[in-house]
């Protein structure tokens, strides 16, 4: 079993929902989606788990402040102020927090709406 596969459950996160869009009246063939904006805060410790996907639901990240870990594909990878990466259909993860300041990023994906 590799590290991805034993990710803990979510511990130290806060999520702070910024912004929706309804896409339906924006994009044909968009009708029950959404396009989503949060803030998400990592405390030192926190993690962002369990192991989850992003089939169906694709988005970006960027980092704000602190370093966020993500852990993909049996690779642990930092990520810092600045920078981020893209969730796509092929994203399997969970990310953490191992620094000594609240991460923050902004995450921005296409969601099914409730």
């Amino acid at each position: 079993m590799n590290n991805d596969q034993m990710a803990p459950e979510t511990k130290g996160v806060s999520v702070e929902l910024l912004a929706t869009i309804d896409l339906g009246p924006e994009i044909e063939g968009m009708a029950g989606r959404q396009l989503r904006m949060r803030r998400v805060t990592i405390e030192p410790g926190g993690v962002f788990g369990p192991i989850h996907n992003h089939v169906d639901r694709p988005g970006t990240v960027y980092i704000l402040q602190g370093i966020i870990t993500d852990h993909r594909d049996g690779v642990a990878r930092d990520y810092g102020p600045g920078v981020g990466w893209p969730e796509d259909r092929h994203t399997t993860h969970w990310l953490e927090n191992r620094g000594t300041v609240a991460a923050v990023e902004i995450s921005v994906d296409i969601v099914r709406q409730a």
